[in-house]
């Protein structure tokens, strides 16, 4: 279950895990049953559309339980924060033995942009009384849920997985991107992916590369959102609109990537860097500011620079001049193998559903003796 399935980080994970898993899956949005919903249904897999229009549709909490119920699901797995708040009240309602959340986007002020204020975190730690676990995808994520409340009993981290197929490089997808947005081979095209807002600090790549936007050097934004007429403003005003290339919101991402000579994430707060990870699968050297999925990982394909225009705008110029070619980083395909994550929270469920049936049982032979005991027969 997921708020949402338009193009996202963890609606593209979600498809991911649904499509590898071993077990029977069907999936509920809460509303916009976009693209990642279609590939989705093209895999064979129900997709149920709660068709919300608001945060507080409380109707949609039976509309929920309703439909756990009448599918007499084993398990229950809620992705994101408005998922979690209804999905496992609603699970717990419904009589489902196992329910599972997956925590993705927990920041230090925001959670899945949306300010950490005591009424969001009391609401989220409320619904997590009706959960058995909470996978965090990183081990930032699993301090921050700790500070926040969330009993370490309950919490597994699990990271998130990458297709590495996916996202692979591709020559032939190279030249036709390229070329759809009036670019050649001689050019040598810094970029970056993700929704347009704050967080994800366009403004400070813009800022940081526009010196070094020459006849033969672009930049590429791929992605949309409320910050982009602002950094269009900003390029305009840094004199490099015709060298900055706004992108809009694409889902062929392996295309875009290949597209690329360098890769830059400048993200204030990440909870796990996905699209790092998937800009090195892809083979670019990879500039960022914040990646916990590359914590203790030791390659130089991936370079940490400070969150300021100096430093990114000197790494960027390195970078630019070494010209390095692409090359793979073999330990992220063995941490970060998308199925082998799909199996471990396939197990979790498992093993979850196993200890609930087994304490049943236990209560139940605790009642018998008991009944037994009292000279009563049964």
């Amino acid at each position: 279950m997921i708020t949402g399935l338009g193009i996202g980080g963890a609606e593209l994970q979600l498809h991911e895990l649904v499509r590898r898993s071993g077990h029977d899956c069907e999936v509920a949005t809460l509303y916009n049953a976009g693209e990642v919903a279609k590939m989705i249904s093209e895999a064979g897999i129900a997709v149920h559309d709660l068709g919300m229009s608001s945060n507080t549709e409380l109707g949609a909490l039976f509309r929920l339980r309703s439909l756990m119920r009448d599918g007499g699901f084993d398990a229950v797995h809620t992705h994101l924060y408005r998922s979690c708040v209804y999905g496992r009240v609603a699970a717990r309602l419904a009589g489902v033995p196992v329910v599972v959340a997956s925590e993705h986007s927990i920041g230090e002020t925001h959670l899945e942009r949306r300010r950490m204020t005591t009424g969001v975190r009391m609401l989220y730690l409320g619904s997590d009384l009706f959960s058995d676990t909470t996978i965090a995808v990183s081990d930032t994520v699993a301090t921050r849920l700790r500070r926040w409340g969330v009993p370490e009993r309950k919490l597994r981290v699990i990271p998130n997985g990458l297709d590495f197929d996916r996202v692979a490089f591709d020559p032939a997808a190279r030249a036709r991107t390229r070329e759809e947005l009036g670019l050649s081979e001689r050019h040598r095209v810094v970029g970056a992916l993700g929704r347009l807002d704050p967080n994800k600090r366009f403004d400070l790549l813009i800022e940081s590369a526009a010196p070094l936007l020459d006849e033969g050097t672009r930049l590429l934004l791929v992605g949309d959102g409320p910050d982009r007429q602002r950094l269009e403003e900003l390029a305009a005003a840094h004199g490099v609109s015709g060298r900055v290339i706004f992108a809009g919101k694409r889902s062929d991402v392996a295309a875009v990537l290949s597209a690329l000579d360098l890769f830059v994430a400048c993200s204030k707060q990440e909870t796990f860097g996905l699209s790092v990870l998937e800009a090195l699968a892809n083979g670019l050297v990879a500039l960022y500011t914040t990646c916990p999925a590359l914590d203790g990982v030791d390659t130089d394909r991936a370079l940490e620079v400070a969150g300021e225009v100096g430093s990114l705008r000197t790494a960027l110029r390195g970078e630019l001049a070494a010209a390095r070619p692409r090359a793979q980083v073999p330990a992220l395909r063995e941490l970060y193998g998308m199925d082998a994550v799909t199996e471990r929270i396939d197990q979790l469920y498992e093993d979850l559903l196993a200890a609930r049936r087994g304490g049943r049982r236990a209560r139940q032979r605790g009642t018998l003796e008991d009944t037994a005991g009292s000279g009563v027969k049964r």
